[in-house]
């Protein structure tokens, strides 16, 4: 794949004033209260996206983009009307409630002097310029209450293109709900007639905990804090420190690469996803120099993987969570292991950890377990140090979010924040297969790379896309070791 566009970041962007654009007719004046999933503080922040579309003047012709979704987002607001209101805080339990004022949520447009090949031929989060797309500063958290709860930037280019950018409180919405969202505006754009044709549903207490105390069925380890406390030294900021960016491809050669490793039992029943997240994980952890090889106790040193689990997947629910909702419908499935144990054992030993991780959350009531927990521990924290953050978007259909113009050059995150996502991609040569965006220390990323190349066998290529910029580190530590895969 591509390398780094030989792009310089000093083209202007004029900006012009932010609006609020509000839905296009009356809506209900009232208060929403959000599920035990949405309300947890993990998810006060807002979750970016970028859409990159090229000129496409047969389909377009003489439309300005600017125009048409402004119109359109006014009236996709009418169905989506508690995203044009604000938040406010219960007291004492700072409970998240929508107050469906119909303010309206940011929309900014924008120009600039660049054009879209100019952007380069491989796009990934994070996206060239993302600053200059978003209309609002990056952050994994964010004071969510009495703020607009939806952000919209669209940037015409000079070659007729245009990007189009949004920032949406990740309590709203997860990214099935999000693209449900983007694709009814579309629809509006379109002109599609019955817009939207899947129907927003709202329906919070579906996942809202339903008697107090609270019902708990299901141990949650995913939100317990990791042991050996003293290990987060080892994840300590280091100023001097530089972060990468690097995107890796995962084609029909490389996952076949990983499936031959697996267990025979398993080579046809795991998922592309499983195969690439349990292989990845290791290689991170190896990379990341959590432990020493001559010191035991260091290398018992336990790390975690996090995956998202979709409650929209029959059996996952105690109630089925129906067509059309849009709110946050996942938990957390969580595997843990000593860096020292994951990183010398044979892959088999880290994908299994995946497999037994995902079957455990994909129990039925596993995710009202998970909102009564959430209730009745008013919002755990959510542990980092150590943890690898996965999900998989490359089932949400954000390559067919298409206002008109066809389908997007680029469309997903913005950035690489809390988690890497698994995302639809090609390489140069035009095959289909994963891309998935790490950033990490530079040190780490250089050994990452090697440790992806010798787990994939030497005639693989991992070179995608490699970035850097000056940041503080997370991580670092002592020599890795990465056993035979």
């Amino acid at each position: 794949m591509a390398g780094v566009p030989s792009l310089t970041t000093t083209f202007p962007v004029r900006r012009g004033e932010r609006q609020l654009v509000s839905p296009a007719r009356p809506t209900p004046y009232e208060f929403k209260m959000l599920s035990d999933i949405d309300d947890q503080d993990v998810l006060r922040f807002y979750r970016s996206g970028a859409f990159f579309y090229r000129s496409n003047a047969s389909a377009m012709a003489g439309l300005d983009p600017v125009e048409v979704i402004r119109s359109a987002l006014s009236e996709a607001l009418v169905h989506f009307y508690p995203l044009a209101g604000r938040f406010r805080e219960l007291r004492p339990t700072r409970k998240l409630v929508v107050e469906c004022t119909g303010e309206g949520v940011v929309f900014v447009e924008a120009d600039a002097d660049v054009r879209m090949d100019d952007l380069g031929d491989f796009l990934a989060p994070p996206v060239p310029c993302y600053d200059k797309w978003l209309c609002e500063p990056e952050s994994p958290t964010a004071d969510v209450v009495d703020r607009p709860l939806l952000y919209v930037q669209v940037t015409r280019l000079k070659c007729g293109g245009f990007i189009f950018a949004f920032q949406i409180c990740h309590c709203m919405a997860d990214g099935i709900g999000t693209v449900q969202f983007l694709t009814a505006l579309t629809e509006f754009v379109r002109g599609v007639p019955g817009a939207p044709t899947v129907r927003p549903v709202w329906e919070r207490e579906l996942l809202t905990a339903s008697s107090w105390p609270p019902e708990i069925s299901h141990d949650h380890l995913e939100y317990a804090p990791l042991p050996d406390a003293a290990g987060d030294d080892r994840a300590a900021a280091n100023p001097s420190d530089v972060f990468a960016h690097h995107a890796f491809f995962f084609g029909p050669t490389e996952i076949a690469a990983i499936r031959a490793q697996a267990p025979p039992a398993l080579r046809s029943a795991v998922s592309r996803f499983d195969l690439v997240g349990a292989f990845m994980w290791r290689c991170r952890t190896a990379a990341l120099h959590f432990f020493d090889p001559d010191d035991d106790d260091a290398a018992a040193i336990v790390v975690r993987l996090h995956m998202f689990v979709n409650a929209r997947v029959r059996n996952r629910s105690r109630r089925p969570v129906p067509r059309g909702y849009y709110g946050n419908a996942f938990a957390f499935a969580a595997a843990s292991a000593p860096a020292g144990e994951l990183c010398r054992r044979p892959f088999r030993y880290a994908l299994q950890l995946l497999l037994e991780a995902k079957a455990r959350a994909s129990r039925e009531g596993y995710v009202q377990s998970v909102a009564g927990f959430n209730a009745a521990r008013r919002r755990p924290p959510f542990p980092k140090a150590r943890t690898y953050l996965i999900s998989d978007v490359t089932q949400a259909g954000m390559l067919a979010v298409d206002f008109g113009w066809g389908r997007p050059v680029y469309g997903g995150p913005a950035t690489i924040m809390l988690a890497s996502f698994h995302q639809e991609g090609r390489n140069e040569a035009g095959e289909p297969g994963i891309v998935v965006p790490i950033r990490l220390p530079a040190p780490a990323m250089e050994r990452l790379k090697r440790n992806v190349r010798k787990g994939l066998g030497a005639h693989v290529d991992v070179e995608t896309k490699t970035t850097a910029d000056e940041t503080n580190s997370n991580m670092h530590g002592g020599a890795p070791v990465l056993a035979k895969l």
